[in-house]
């Protein structure tokens, strides 16, 4: 009887699923490669995530957190259904998990994909967060462009539906000289503000020059690692926003040009 009671319960804790490792934060790094990147700038972001991951500032926060860890991915994407993964979710304990991470980033860089959907960066990563192996105390969307929502669904319900789980979605937009060209906007820092950010603590860093692109995504990952001040947070909005901000202003300047190229 005692052996067939040890058998079962053998049988019972090997089936149990493992419990999920606690981190003091679940980052998800999802990074635009969409078509307005070229090469260089492709490289500056690889380069520059590498040098603030690997940072002094950002191991120092990590080591003096509650659980002294963090859980990170860092994802490419383009258009909707178009991500991948260069980090899957690893953890972060100290430095030696930092550089070997910084590693992965630079060991090679590829080139660009079509369209820019921030909702499909914002499924992706809420799905993937969920299906980890890690248990934060915080869970953050971390979202890097330099153009609005032009594919898949709009944009503010896949914020609205991340927010509604927990989640918090911070935003990085890339507003150098040439991010305006074609399928940017001029007020893109507004956009994130208005359309992609939100939860408690929810902010915006806009990149002016790429020359300030290190520097604004290691001022990002301290914020988002040992949380924001009060005064960066903005409720959420969804839609037509109270001040008539258009959030599919992406998707109807996609439609325009579109229809132009149709024309015979």
């Amino acid at each position: 009887m005692r052996m067939r009671l040890a058998l079962v319960l053998s049988l019972a804790l090997s089936a149990a699923p493992a419990r999920a490792t606690e981190v003091d934060v679940e980052l998800a790094l999802m990074v635009d490669v969409s078509r307005s990147m070229g090469p260089a700038e492709l490289e500056i972001q690889r380069r520059g995530y590498a040098e603030a991951i690997a940072s002094d500032e950002v191991v120092n926060v990590i080591l003096n957190s509650f659980t002294g860890a963090i859980a990170v991915t860092y994802v490419e994407w383009a258009g909707y259904g178009l991500q991948r993964e260069i980090v899957p979710w690893t953890l972060i304990d100290g430095r030696e998990a930092a550089e070997a991470v910084a590693a992965q980033l630079t060991a090679d860089f590829s080139y660009a994909m079509r369209r820019t959907s921030i909702s499909g960066a914002v499924d992706y990563a809420r799905v993937s967060i969920r299906a980890n192996a890690f248990e934060g105390l915080r869970e953050v969307i971390d979202i890097s462009g330099d153009g609005p929502n032009n594919d898949g669904r709009p944009v503010v319900e896949a914020r609205d539906e991340a927010v509604a789980e927990g989640l918090i979605v911070n935003g990085l937009p890339l507003m150098t000289e040439d991010s305006t060209s074609r399928w940017g906007i001029d007020d893109l820092d507004v956009y994130y503000w208005e359309c992609v950010v939100g939860g408690p603590g929810a902010f915006v860093i806009p990149v002016l020059d790429w020359e300030d692109f290190p520097m604004a995504v290691r001022r990002k990952l301290v914020l988002e690692l040992v949380g924001p001040p009060e005064v960066l947070w903005q409720a959420q909005r969804s839609g037509q926003t109270e001040d008539g901000y258009d959030c599919l202003i992406g998707e109807k300047l996609r439609q325009q040009r579109e229809s132009i190229w149709a024309e015979p």
